[in-house]
């Protein structure tokens, strides 16, 4: 019946052909859609509300679940399994022993440590007596190190032993905070004498709950601090408070319908929001097995899959295109795997993971770690990053609007408003901040400065707040959101407008899924800036004339790359994103970039060429032009 409505509505709408009716054809098109996304909204809000009503935090509930089921495995890695029993013992041991060093709410400890159980039950030990842990890239050193374990205002670092070498190359001050390093291996240390070894000090204490401690934790309480990835600056620390973890755990749980006896595999790292929070937090609010790796491995990602019988995994960045080019055509995948939960699988992409390894639901989703504004795909759309749909605004208010083009700036009117884009118009997201409901609510960064740059004011009336993403996203007649570009990943050349991440995905495809990025450089006497592109190519493998002939087909003249560098190994954050920031800063300059192969686009050649110190002196003094 409903079938023979909605053909009698689209042909109706058809044969009027006035755009006032556009919207039965939508809401039918869509309706299923909206109904299971509705369902699960209200189910993850009213559960939110109720932990909320009922004072529940972190703690309390990986409480219950302990008493629930004490010897249901939490965690795997390699040939290791922790029982929830195991990690509530832990993180009770690490709750008594630095409350006895007079740690107490509020206070701040930095954690730089491989991914392992342990990880997990420090940070849930420290919140169980209010302690908040920041989660430290383990890829920093020097520097970013120091400005990370410094925003956070921590009182002390707990570090592996992996780390020794880069916390005693730390400056004296840093030094000066307490130590703890947690042995993980026979590795002689190379830290100072004062260092105490935390793995030790932790066999004496009580596995006995802190109780008192844990009720008096409060559900807006900080529980970590989750750093941006620090691609375009230094990381930032954003607030992660019980409410906040929860909702997303929630989100994505309710989202993709995760069920108790799923197995997560979970090869991200512990210190971002997807490796630690998304999925991590699975297991300690839900109960959910979850398969840890130290390292992520393309090559393993499959048989570990299959070893520990996952049925859900993740990704995030270019995960997916490292292990379509570890597992070619005709390589049969065997694993257990039915869902896939992460962000930036591209579009052009998207089908041929699928059916190469066989993945029934692929939920891409959007979202910052400190943001109001995320999105999740729960129906396979190709491409898209979620949806809202065009008439729940009062429900889960974000909203796009018009920005300019060069600058990223709101574009406001003559009242000092900003515009509400149309469909399929790209603009800014924001979301609509309200504290008083979790899933509107702005944390912010523990630098407050930093808090206040992403708070934008009077943007539909006097006095309203909005979470200003910084992202510049479509979306289309049916509620579909499409990831467009990153404010300051678009550069002006040749008077057009270039996306950095629309070049990246065509020479991807030309160059068989080689890492690339693509950022803009200036040229001396001219206006905007040049395209350069950064290729990693180990094995010395890169068809320069392949390059040159696909990037003249399927891109126009003004968003080819006039400048290429081939780099023998990935410099990447993380999130398995190369760090634009460095590369930009060195550009084409022929005297910073020694060790790797830099080239020009001659268009009259319609090639790439080696570009010289010769070539690049006339291109600096204007004697070339490109």
């Amino acid at each position: 019946m409903i079938l023979f409505v909605t053909l009698i509505v689209l042909f109706a709408t058809f044969l009027i052909g006035n755009r006032r009716y556009r919207w039965i054809y939508v809401l039918f098109k869509t309706l299923p859609r909206d109904l299971l996304a509705g369902f699960r909204f209200a189910q993850l809000n009213f559960t939110i509300w109720k932990w909320e009503r009922n004072q529940e935090t972190i703690p309390k509930l990986f409480t219950k679940l302990v008493d629930k089921h004490p010897d249901k495995v939490a965690f795997y890695i390699e040939d290791r399994q922790w029982t929830f029993r195991q990690v509530e013992e832990f993180s009770n041991r690490v709750s008594h022993y630095f409350k006895s060093l007079g740690y107490k709410k509020g206070d701040t400890v930095a954690l730089l440590m491989e991914n392992r159980p342990e990880y997990v039950g420090i940070w849930l030990g420290l919140s169980k007596i209010g302690v908040v842990t920041a989660l430290i890239n383990t890829n920093l050193s020097s520097d970013p190190l120091e400005h990370c374990i410094g925003v956070a205002k921590s009182k002390a670092v707990i570090f592996g032993s992996d780390f020794s070498k880069v916390i005693s190359d730390l400056t004296d001050q840093t030094r000066r905070l307490e130590l703890f390093e947690f042995k993980t291996g026979e590795k002689i240390s190379s830290t100072p004498a004062s260092v105490r070894c935390l793995k030790t000090e932790l066999e004496s204490q009580k596995t006995i709950s802190p109780i008192v401690d844990i009720i008096a934790t409060q559900p807006r309480d900080k529980v970590v601090y989750i750093y941006t990835s620090g691609t375009t600056g230094l990381p930032k620390a954003a607030v992660i408070s019980n409410t906040r973890f929860m909702f997303i755990v929630i989100g994505v749980h309710a989202m993709v319908g995760i069920k108790g006896d799923d197995v997560y595999y979970n090869p991200l790292p512990l210190y971002h929001s997807a490796g630690g929070m998304v999925a991590a937090g699975q297991t300690v609010i839900f109960g959910v097995t979850n398969v840890l790796r130290k390292k992520f491995s393309a090559t393993n990602y499959w048989s570990d899959c299959r070893k520990y019988k996952c049925t859900i995994s993740n990704y995030i960045g270019e995960i997916c295109r490292y292990l379509l080019t570890v597992h070619g055509d005709g390589n049969a995948v065997e694993h257990d795997v039915k869902k896939m939960i992460g962000n930036g699988l591209r579009p052009q992409i998207w089908n041929k993971f699928r059916d190469t390894f066989k993945i029934q639901n692929i939920y891409e989703f959007y979202g910052s770690t400190e943001g109001n504004s995320n999105l999740i795909n729960i129906d396979n759309k190709i491409g898209a990053v979620g949806f809202v749909p065009r008439y729940a605004y009062g429900l889960y208010p974000i909203i796009l609007i018009k920005c300019d083009e060069n600058t990223g700036e709101p574009i406001r009117n003559n009242e000092g408003f900003c515009t509400q884009c149309e469909v399929d118009e790209p603009g800014i997201l924001l979301g609509k901040i309200n504290p008083r409901k979790v899933h509107s609510e702005f944390t912010g960064y523990a630098d407050e400065k930093a808090t206040k740059k992403k708070i934008l004011k009077d943007v539909f009336q006097t006095g309203d707040l909005y979470f200003n993403s910084g992202d510049v996203l479509v979306q289309d007649e049916l509620g579909y959101y499409y990831f467009r570009d990153r404010t300051g990943d678009t550069y002006r050349w040749k008077g057009e407008n270039v996306s950095t991440s629309e070049v990246e995905a065509v020479i991807s495809s030309i160059v068989d899924l080689k890492d690339s990025a693509v950022y803009g450089v200036q040229i001396p006497g001219t206006e905007g800036r040049a395209g350069m592109a950064a290729i990693v190519d180990p094995q010395n493998t890169l068809d320069l004339d392949q390059l040159s002939k696909g990037v003249k087909s399927k891109l126009p003249a003004y968003a080819i790359p006039m400048f290429l560098r081939v780099l023998d190994s990935a410099p990447l954050t993380g999130t398995f994103k190369l760090k634009k920031v460095d590369l930009q800063r060195e550009g084409y300059d022929v005297s910073l970039v020694k060790d790797h192969r830099l080239y020009f686009y001659n268009a009259k050649l319609a090639s790439y060429s080696p570009l010289t110190g010769d070539v690049y002196a006339d291109i600096i003094s204007g004697k070339m032009k490109l």
